[in-house]
């Protein structure tokens, strides 16, 4: 039996096509919203593979509110919202803060005034880890008095939180936002993983570029971190366990469940690893040596954070379940496979 509508922006990005599999297997009907920016349009048939059926696609641009609100009267079954359309590079958003805040932010102004106007009330952010900073303590809590984001990108996710905050308690919306801690891995199946347009700037991808042979050098950003081994610490989830906390969520707010207009879960396993752990932890899934490089610390990262996920476990049902080594091997498979896809190609 088919359940409620939901529209999922930025659909066809890496967490987004892994929650459209995860909602389409729970039975809801999905709508994709994606301007194809830094996506593709093959991850359709790559979620028709694994689910048995193509979600409705839908090629829009949220920063034309013109375009939002015609879409939502033309579409008054939609039940819930998860929003993961956005820029999402530290990096880069340091390079260029003001594209940050104009697209992170301006988008989800755009469909939040949409959402209004067509009485659609249940809403899932995708928000980061990042809004915290260096935390004063660890594992990080929702309720940690955190210090100000120490990057643009970790600044637009806090100011889009204030805003649904400050939009909840007014407007007839319940919201919930997902604070992401480090996402890596690829379905299963081995057939859809991450497959960005831009150059990766996160570890796993990188590492698998160079275990491949596709990138001459892995740059281990920093060896001067106060950690085991000096390089900085992060909490990663593996992409499936991620989608299931979003299914999780819009359950939890369809069915009436939400205790506040907006709440905040942390998502994470609540285990920190170095960057070197996790090259190190890879090199023994894969039976692959990779050779690193230490250089200057990059602009933008912190030291170390890891969470505290039990608010969502305890509220939502939600747990991480699957192992670092699991996190790494289901992405060393994608990579494989989607190399082997390339090569064909040519």
């Amino acid at each position: 039996m088919t359940k409620a509508t939901i529209l999922v922006t930025g659909g066809l990005g890496y967490i987004g096509s892994h929650t459209v599999v995860a909602l389409q297997q729970a039975n809801y009907e999905v709508i994709v919203m994606d301007n194809l920016y830094n996506s593709s349009i093959e991850v359709l048939e790559r979620i028709k593979r694994i689910t048995g059926k193509r979600p409705r696609f839908v090629k829009s641009d949220l920063m034309s509110a013109k375009k939002m609100e015609t879409f939502f009267k033309a579409n008054p079954q939609i039940e819930g919202v998860i929003h993961f359309a956005a820029y999402k590079s530290v990096p880069e958003s340091v390079a260029n803060p003001l594209a940050y805040y104009q697209n992170n932010v301006g988008s989800l102004l755009n469909l939040l005034q949409s959402l209004q106007k067509a009485s659609c009330s249940n809403f899932v952010f995708s928000s980061s880890c990042s809004v915290y900073g260096q935390p004063e303590a660890l594992p990080v809590t929702e309720s940690n008095t955190h210090l100000a984001p120490t990057s643009p990108y970790g600044s637009t996710k806090k100011v889009c939180e204030e805003i649904l905050q400050d939009v909840a308690q007014k407007d007839v919306l319940n919201a919930i936002s997902l604070r992401y801690f480090n996402p890596v891995g690829a379905h299963e199946s081995g057939k859809l993983g991450e497959d960005s347009k831009e150059s990766p700037g996160n570890l796993v991808p990188i590492l698998m570029q160079k275990a491949l042979g596709i990138r001459q050098e892995l740059s281990v950003f920093g060896n001067d971190y106060p950690t085991p081994d000096g390089t900085c610490i992060r909490d990663y989830i593996h992409i499936e366990d991620l989608a299931q906390a979003h299914v999780s969520a819009i359950e939890y707010l369809l069915a009436g469940k939400a205790q506040r207009p907006h709440e905040i879960y942390n998502l994470g396993t609540g285990k920190g690893y170095t960057v070197l752990e996790v090259i190190h932890a890879f090199e023994r899934v894969s039976g692959v040596k990779v050779y690193s490089q230490i250089v200057p610390r990059r602009a933008g990262d912190i030291a170390m954070i890891y969470a505290d996920a039990s608010l969502a476990q305890n509220t939502l049902g939600w747990k991480a379940t699957r192992s670092l080594e699991e996190m790494l091997l289901s992405a060393w498979h994608w990579e494989q496979y989607k190399q082997n896809i390339l090569s064909k190609r040519k």
